[in-house]
């Protein structure tokens, strides 16, 4: 054994850690941007939004001050989080998880039967087609106006994302995979369960991310038509009512759910699918090592063939 094996041994782990922490390093700057975009953005236009409503010319675009206080009287001491936010929560979540229950089902049998598919797509295509807030005089008269028609109005329009992308996802399974697993006897629930699902796994939480944007959408809508509680009914009340800041104020509560539910789904995402984002992580790493690679052997093979050059030279000479 050569005396500097230990020292290379060394050599490499301190390599070794001095990657890591790069790698750390890098990461942890990549996030502090994104949070400073995240946060900066909206922290700018709220600055802006001040700077042009500070003197109260406007009736209608009231002093962020004025908002503040509305906010923190009609929200927080006045009682309504309880009176409008956790029906319009409530409604939001039974529909979502209506439309993501029926979507997924509907997906897979559609996904998985392609003549079943070819069938139904002229259908699906027209009902995709005819814009969810239109149903609502509909969904009135066959479910009344309490939160039934409410969490009607949130399936019929949040269940597209989530059929298409499931869709989508069965179809694109790899053949090679499921000739394997057929070859090796899984079929029925267990091939569902271990090939189907998680092939159709990044589709379908993308259908169900597009989903909760149309939700919140169709929450507010429905909320809109003869309804007592919830978000939209009270920002209409507001507007109706003359109580400007009250309304903006409702508006900015909608935006922050809206972007807690995000904040929240995406960690539903990272942890539901971290083994795919890790197999697309090392497949960019193999993938930029065999970028890196290829200068080097070029490098290489140009200098092999200058040797190769220069020592046909010396023959010659």
């Amino acid at each position: 054994m050569s005396r500097n094996a230990p020292v290379r041994t060394r050599e490499r782990g301190r390599s070794r850690v001095r990657g890591g922490a790069r790698t750390a390093l890098r990461a942890a700057a990549s996030g502090a941007v994104r949070l400073a975009y995240a946060l900066g953005l909206p922290a700018a236009l709220l600055a802006l939004w001040w700077a042009l409503t500070a003197r109260g010319g406007s009736f209608y675009y009231p002093p962020l001050g004025d908002i503040a206080a509305a906010f923190t009287d009609t929200w927080l001491t006045g009682g309504r989080l309880a009176r409008d936010v956790a029906p319009s929560l409530a409604r939001l979540a039974a529909g979502w998880a209506g439309a993501v229950l029926l979507g997924v089902g509907l997906g897979l049998l559609l996904g998985l039967r392609p003549r079943l598919r070819a069938l139904a797509e002229p259908l699906l295509a027209f009902c995709r087609a005819v814009p969810p807030p239109v149903l609502i005089p509909v969904l009135m008269l066959v479910a009344g106006i309490g939160n039934g028609m409410k969490v009607a109005v949130i399936v019929t329009g949040a269940v597209w994302p989530v059929l298409l992308n499931t869709i989508q996802g069965v179809r694109s399974l790899d053949e090679v995979l499921s000739d394997t697993a057929r070859c090796y006897g899984v079929t029925g629930a267990a091939r569902l369960r271990r090939l189907v699902l998680p092939a159709a796994a990044p589709a379908i939480v993308t259908g169900m991310r597009q989903a909760l944007s149309l939700a919140i959408i169709l929450m507010v809508i429905g909320e809109m038509f003869a309804s007592s509680s919830g978000l939209g009914f009270a920002i209409v009340q507001f507007q109706r009512g003359f109580a400007i800041p009250e309304m903006w104020s409702g508006i900015f509560l909608l935006g922050l759910v809206g972007f807690g539910l995000s904040l929240l789904f995406g960690l539903f995402e990272a942890r539901a699918l971290g083994w795919y984002h890790g197999q697309r992580g090392l497949a960019r790493g193999a993938g930029g090592a065999r970028r890196a690679a290829r200068p080097r052997e070029r490098a290489g093979g140009d200098t092999r063939a200058g040797d190769a050059g220069t020592a046909s030279a010396r023959d010659e000479e």
